[in-house]
């Protein structure tokens, strides 16, 4: 399946798809297929179905040929007993609101760690209970191919992607967290995910580049959009947004330098800059927010010159309190 490297993501972070303007919704998508872009993201979670509801009215409308959806199924605790059941029912429920008879990708939304708690679910029931479930989804049709959203535990997404069960990883990457990539300094204030682009690569599993942004901290600005969703906590570097928004504002010289022009700018690029970035997803407020996105994606992957200096700025954040 070919996506394209800048996917729509229709998340309640940047709150387009859950609380913007119906005609907003209608405008960026069609703007966003006219321009090439293949991949729409979802899931329950964003605004209680209201992203999928939102996204499967516009897709309707517009009945746009060759775009690709994705969407999550996240088990309550209350339901780790009957996962299978409570994956059937998820995904019935959101390709009713999608007005579709099926998804292209299925992710689990759930953190995975090792023996699961709490919202966690453990190695052993997503490899023997939920890939079961989903495989049956694609049997019946329902389902094109199997992703996990890699949150949780290193170790434990380490395992599940070495098992070669999923097609999709959802990876962590941004300019304050490139762990995925490789290796972080010494004591550096983020978690550390240990070099999983070289685990998705081994297991032929693709990669949908995720908080890519920083979930708008990269943008150097605390401010949020009216529609957008409350700062996320923790989903860059460190345990707090505002922690996250100083880092960026560090990385300054990078526009200062001419290397982008905004942070935003040199975040987007950045995601697309490592060869085993697949799509990135970045969600939006607005749609001048689509519009920069595509603007920054079209420019390309930054070049070396800008990685090393970017790596060299990234060198004092090692040491500081996450």
């Amino acid at each position: 399946m070919q996506l394209s490297v800048l996917g729509f993501g229709c998340g309640a972070v940047g709150g387009l798809m859950v609380r913007g303007a119906a005609a907003d919704q209608e405008r960026t998508i069609a703007r966003a297929i006219a321009s090439g872009v293949n991949y729409f993201d979802t899931a329950v979670l964003y605004g209680d179905g209201e992203s999928e509801t939102n996204l499967g009215r516009v897709l309707h409308k517009l009945k746009p040929a060759g775009v690709v959806v994705g969407t999550k199924v996240r088990l309550q605790p209350g339901e780790f007993g009957r996962i299978a059941d409570a994956v059937t029912n998820s995904l019935d429920g959101s390709l009713q609101r999608l007005r579709l008879e099926r998804v292209d990708i299925l992710h689990l939304h759930n953190p995975i760690t090792a023996a699961g708690g709490g919202s966690a679910l453990g190695v052993g029931q997503v490899l023997e209970e939920v890939v079961p479930a989903f495989d049956r989804l694609r049997r019946q049709g329902k389902i094109g191919f199997l992703g996990i959203s890699a949150v949780g535990d290193t170790a434990a997404l380490h395992r599940v992607i070495d098992s070669r069960a999923f097609d999709s990883a959802q990876v962590v990457y941004n300019m304050l967290n490139p762990s995925a990539a490789g290796p972080l300094p010494k004591n550096y204030p983020a978690q550390d995910y240990e070099g999983l682009f070289e685990a998705t690569a081994a297991a032929g599993v693709g990669v949908v580049g995720i908080r890519v942004l920083a979930g708008g901290a990269l943008s150097g600005s605390a401010a949020r959009h009216p529609v957008a969703g409350a700062a996320p906590e923790p989903i860059g570097s460190a345990m707090r947004y505002d922690a996250d928004v100083e880092r960026a504002r560090r990385l300054a010289p990078l526009v200062e330098e001419g290397f982008a022009a905004s942070l935003t700018e040199a975040a987007i690029r950045f995601a697309l800059s490592h060869p085993a970035m697949g799509t990135i997803l970045v969600g939006m407020a607005t749609p001048q927010q689509f519009d920069d996105a595509l603007a920054a994606a079209e420019k390309g992957p930054l070049p070396p010159a800008a990685l090393d200096r970017l790596t060299a700025l990234r060198q004092v954040f090692a040491g500081e309190a996450r």
